[in-house]
């Protein structure tokens, strides 16, 4: 799960940051809502943790510009505004859900779970694709009855395969969802990433649409996909 936090409370930020990351997120900072706007320009996140008390503009108003412009991506709102009409101007002014500070944070990663599901058209908690199975909140990836190990990025990369439901992924998506925006990329890299999923899980589970990106394949079968 790739997630844009606009925070500019830098304690609220570390701890959220590296719990996040506990509960397989990665997670991009911006300060303000001129770089919270820049960054959505320039990036692909799954979704958006949004404070409301931001320097430069109120989180609110950073909201309704998103969503006058057809920004559609999940977004929660964390603050410290407890009352009543906080809590529904946010949720009129387009959040998916809103959060109060302080907070739990298995609880947090939850509804951030729970979001990406329904952004992504599904009810249950497990992904499966045939024999494959995986487990989000957990981190697991089944193959049968067989655990697969994945690394950090491969996990990322076919997470975000698999809630596209086959739909075709350029390059810089797939990247967008494996590295931050901060991270020097070699040009292989995404390549390379493919291959070792393909090489784990079947050659069949992710195809390329030549000069346009790749896509999930069809559900994976242990007997026909993966070699001894």
């Amino acid at each position: 799960m790739n997630v844009l936090l606009v925070e500019d409370d830098d304690l609220v930020a570390s701890g959220l940051e590296a719990g996040l990351a506990l509960h397989h997120c990665r997670v991009d900072r911006v300060v303000s809502a001129r770089e919270a706007r820049q960054a959505l320009e320039q990036f692909g996140f799954d979704l958006v943790v949004l404070d409301l008390g931001l320097p430069d503009a109120d989180g609110l108003q950073l909201l309704r510009f998103w969503r006058d412009r057809g920004v559609e991506l999940p977004v929660l709102i964390l603050t410290a505004r407890d009352d009543i009409q906080a809590r529904v101007a946010g949720l009129e002014a387009g959040a998916d859900d809103y959060v109060l500070k302080p907070f739990d944070l298995d609880e947090l990663a939850a509804r951030l779970r729970a979001l990406l599901r329904r952004s992504a058209g599904r009810a249950c908690t497990e992904i499966r694709h045939g024999d494959l199975r995986v487990n989000p909140s957990r981190g697991e990836v089944w193959l049968g009855d067989r655990p697969v190990g994945l690394s950090r990025r491969e996990w990322a990369l076919l997470e975000k395969l698999l809630n596209a439901r086959g739909a075709v992924l350029s390059d810089a998506q797939l990247r967008d969802a494996v590295y931050g925006m901060g991270d020097d990329v070699e040009s292989n890299a995404l390549n390379v990433h493919i291959y070792h999923l393909r090489r784990k899980l079947g050659k069949s589970v992710i195809l390329t649409e030549r000069g346009v990106g790749y896509r999930l394949g069809a559900p994976v079968r242990l007997n026909r996909d993966i070699s001894a």
